[in-house]
């Protein structure tokens, strides 16, 4: 790492709102064109300042000393609306305690159970398609994520999310994540104004916790479970006096169902997101395609769908999960906070000043992987793959995501076993533009589906 790096300042600030109009209009395109201004990078919107760091050594230091440069600033404040202070949105002084009550939950022997659930979850929601008609892929993966993700959360489909109550749970989902970003960047007091998004943002917001305090207090009173979340976190963290925990009592009802909403948004929203841009460029690289379909053929030689035993085998498509990661990372953009007075890149940045990264700038960086905009899983597969400190769809150091190995397991073998069974192609030839909301979604993606005729 250099000694003393480039520290700049974005073009194109107004008075005022500084840097929010190009933010608003192209927030890739203007955090793409960040590097070319130094390794630091000031950005300002309304009253708010930030740095942005885009070289990847640095990116480093901020994720491996989560002490000093802690989650927080207007992002994490607006997750924390939704997340209360869950695992991901939690400050420095409650982490080690909450990952460790929760490892367990993603003890490599629990994984052979969450496959058998996304196996089944796949085949459950592929299983009603029929030949030529167009479903919306991003909705379709949403619902496979989000049914995985209950299934493991609560251990078996509980009463209180029939599939009525989980379209309500989903469609205020989706409005409460479209929202995040865009009351980020929204200065007080504007961002408490009565305007229409703001009222039918707190309305879902109220929605979402309300039925995830319900189901806690219902799963409390009823009987536990070895094999979900849910039971665990309700028997879990009987700590000492003094360990973090309440007087020892272990977790209260709000701090589980904060963890719950968490683990439901990055499980719903990530994975379903990552899937969907997968076979969206699937459909786009067909000679891809259809070396993928050679590779699940024989790997699942006559099954229906991907199991855990596949996964090793299974090198391209996770070469293909893992491109789509690196070309549209759904965590696109956080925040950090320096907790007090720091050096970086030889610079000195005081405390309380807010660290911004991306992993969608990293990404696209082309001295970092070449030709960064074509979709080319074999860069995965080389001995000259890309160096892996510049890959980070998941974050890294002590904060790292807890259920990334799920999460990769997830879309692998769901893509495995959409692919042993359908094709899917676009409707029309229109460009999918990403859309950055909490996750960077494609705008829409309806597809065709086609039923396959094994090895074709």
């Amino acid at each position: 790492m250099k000694s003393i790096c480039a520290f700049g300042v974005a073009p194109r600030a107004l008075p005022v709102i500084g840097h929010a109009l190009p933010l608003l209009r192209d927030p890739l395109g203007f955090l793409a064109a960040l590097p070319g201004h130094g390794d630091l990078v000031r950005v300002r919107v309304g009253p708010y300042r930030a740095v942005v760091v885009c070289d990847p050594e640095l990116t480093r230091q901020v994720l491996r000393d989560d002490r000093t440069f802690d989650k927080g600033g207007p992002l994490y404040d607006r997750i924390r609306e939704l997340t209360g202070n869950g695992l991901a949105s939690c400050p420095y002084s409650d982490h080690r305690r909450q990952r460790r009550l929760l490892q367990p939950a993603f003890h490599p022997a629990r994984m052979p159970g969450y496959a058998g659930t996304m196996r089944r979850q796949a085949m459950a929601v592929t299983g009603v398609w029929t030949d030529g008609e167009t479903v919306d892929a991003l909705g379709q993966m949403h619902l496979i994520s989000a049914r995985t993700t209950i299934t493991t959360m609560f251990g078996r489909d509980p009463a209180a999310l029939d599939d009525h109550a989980l379209s309500r749970l989903m469609d205020d989902f989706t409005v409460v994540v479209a929202g995040i970003p865009r009351r980020a960047l929204t200065p007080p007091p504007a961002d408490r104004l009565p305007t229409p998004a703001n009222r039918r943002y707190d309305r879902a917001r109220a929605r979402l916790r309300a039925a995830i305090d319900r189901i806690v207090i219902d799963h409390r009173s009823g009987e536990l479970h070895d094999g979900d979340l849910l039971s665990m976190l309700l028997s879990a963290g009987h700590d000492p006096p003094g360990d973090g925990g309440p007087d020892g009592r272990g977790l209260t009802d709000e701090e589980i169902a904060d963890q719950l909403v968490t683990f439901f948004a990055a499980g719903t929203e990530n994975t379903g997101t990552t899937l969907a841009w997968a076979l969206h460029l699937l459909a786009r690289n067909p000679r891809v395609a259809r070396r993928m379909r050679a590779e699940v053929d024989a790997v699942l030689d006559g099954e229906p769908a991907a199991s855990l035993e596949h996964l090793p085998a299974l090198k391209l498509t996770t070469a293909v999960v893992t491109e789509a990661l690196r070309l549209y990372p759904p965590a696109w953009v956080l925040t950090r906070t320096t907790t007090d007075d720091t050096r970086l890149g030889g610079h000195t940045i005081p405390a309380g000043t807010a660290i911004v990264y991306s992993a969608y700038l990293l990404h696209r960086r082309p001295d970092l992987f070449p030709d960064p905009e074509r979709f080319d899983p074999d860069r995965w597969l080389t001995g000259d793959a890309p160096h892996r400190t510049a890959f980070v769809p998941f974050g890294g150091g002590p904060r790292k995501c807890i259920g990334d190995v799920f999460a990769l397991t997830e879309a692998t073998l769901v893509l495995a076993t959409i692919t042993a069974g359908w094709e899917l192609h676009p409707v029309d030839d229109r460009p999918v533009r990403p859309v950055p909301r909490l996750a960077l979604s494609p705008q829409e993606l309806p597809m065709r589906t086609v039923a396959r005729v094994r090895g074709c």
